[in-house]
Order: C-alpha cells, then sequence, then structure tokens
C-alpha cells in the first residue's frame, strides 16, 4: 500500500521495511519486536496499534508528496542526502572502488561518475546520475 513511500524513506537514508504480504498481527509483532514505527493507511490497523502502544502514524493522503511530507515533518531526515540503503532491499549499502564497478554498471555511466555504491544483499548498484539531481529537485519541491 505504501511501497513509493517506502522507496523514498529509504533514499534518505530510513531503516525502512515494507510489510508486503503480511496479515496485521505479524505486522504488529514485527513493529513491537523491532521498535519501529508504523505507517499506514490501514485506519483499523493504526488504532491496534495505538492500543499496543506501538509508534504508528495513519496517512489518509493517496498523494506520494502529501504523505512524505508528513511524515518528514514528523521525522526529519539527516540534512545531508546520501546514498546509504538499498531502494529495493534495505540493506545498509556500501561504498566500492570505482573499478570494482566496472563491467557491472553501462559503461557510459562508468565513464562519468567517480563514486559507486554496491548493496551487498542483493549486488545492486548505485551512483548519483541525473536521477540523484532529479531527486533533490522533488524533495525541494516538499518545503
Amino acid at each position: 500500500m505504501l511501497g513509493t513511500l517506502a522507496k523514498w524513506l529509504r533514499i534518505l537514508g530510513f531503516d525502512t521495511e515494507y510489510a508486503k504480504g503480511m496479515d496485521d498481527t505479524d505486522i504488529l509483532n514485527k513493529a513491537e519486536n523491532e521498535g519501529r514505527i508504523l505507517i499506514t493507511r490501514d485506519r483499523e490497523l493504526h488504532g491496534r496499534a495505538i492500543k499496543r502502544k506501538i509508534p504508528a502514524m495513519y496517512l489518509s493522503n493517496a498523494d506520494l508528496k502529501e504523505d512524505l511530507s508528513e511524515v518528514l515533518k514528523e521525522h526529519p531526515p539527516d540534512p545531508d542526502l546520501s546514498m546509504s540503503r538499498c531502494t529495493v532491499c534495505n540493506a545498509p549499502i556500501e561504498e566500492i572502488e570505482r573499478e570494482d564497478a566496472r563491467g557491472k554498471v553501462p559503461e557510459g555511466v562508468f565513464e562519468r561518475q567517480e563514486r559507486f555504491w554496491r548493496c551487498p544483499k542483493c549486488g545492486r548498484y548505485y551512483w548519483e546520475g541525473s536521477h540523484w539531481e532529479n531527486m533533490r529537485v522533488f524533495l525541494a519541491s516538499l518545503k
């Protein structure tokens, strides 16, 4: 229900689990056991979390910008937007030597970029390409 929001929170460096396919009880248990904040559009799930004293946010919007603005108002990110989490699997990513990215990223990207990161869990590679500036513009539009 909030997969795109989860991806953006990871981009901002938040340790963000996405509970796809889990039932409500498992979601609540996971949030409680791992000390997580539950973010949901499910009013009933939100109410159950509050009753169990699990920190929770209920989002009533269906708009990414509004949702992200609301979350960031309550939980401001580190002001330095930097690569720290895999947007797909949430694992912390690691900066790698530039040469280690050769042959693993498109050749043009390798020629234009100086810094690369790799997810040790799923193997994805990251770099600060033109999409990075687009993300900065999007995030600036939230303020």
